[in-house]
């Protein structure tokens, strides 16, 4: 073995060992056992059990949001408000809505339903799909 192999090896250890203890220190920074009001800076980006479900359905792991084919698109936080929403419709036997967000290209939230598009909330006719809606932004709210 030459010198300039060696000096390289050794930088190698070094940098190697260098990183392991970076590592080390970074992971004693989060609280897993504690009591703590904040939820760890890794767990603000975590999707609602609702998006991880339905993205785990479609095989597709964990994502931050679900997006089927042929489904219009919207911000993150409005397509995991929708996978709230259209959990909470699957689970009625009676759900006679099909529901998809997606964004105006002004960049302000659409809301379709059964195939009509509504600029805001408050232009659903449906008294009982409003208060759905509401409740899914408050378990969405919740969860962040």
């Amino acid at each position: 073995m030459t010198i300039t192999a060696l000096v390289i090896g050794a930088i190698v250890v070094l940098i190697s060992v260098g990183l392991l203890a970076l590592m080390f220190m970074k992971s004693n920074e989060v609280q897993l056992t504690g009591k703590t009001e904040d939820k760890p800076e890794w767990m603000k980006s975590t999707p609602p059990q609702e998006t991880m479900a339905a993205s785990r359905a479609d095989d597709e792991g964990v994502t931050l949001y679900d997006h089927d084919a042929g489904e219009r698109i919207a911000a993150p936080f409005a397509e995991q408000i929708e996978d709230i929403l259209r959990a909470k419709l699957d689970s009625d036997p009676f759900n006679k809505f099909e529901i998809d967000f997606g964004s105006a290209k002004d960049g302000s939230l659409e809301i379709w339903v059964n195939g009509k598009m509504y600029a805001s909330v408050d232009e659903i006719p449906d008294v009982g799909l409003k208060q759905a809606f509401h409740e899914a932004v408050k378990k969405w709210e919740k969860g962040k």
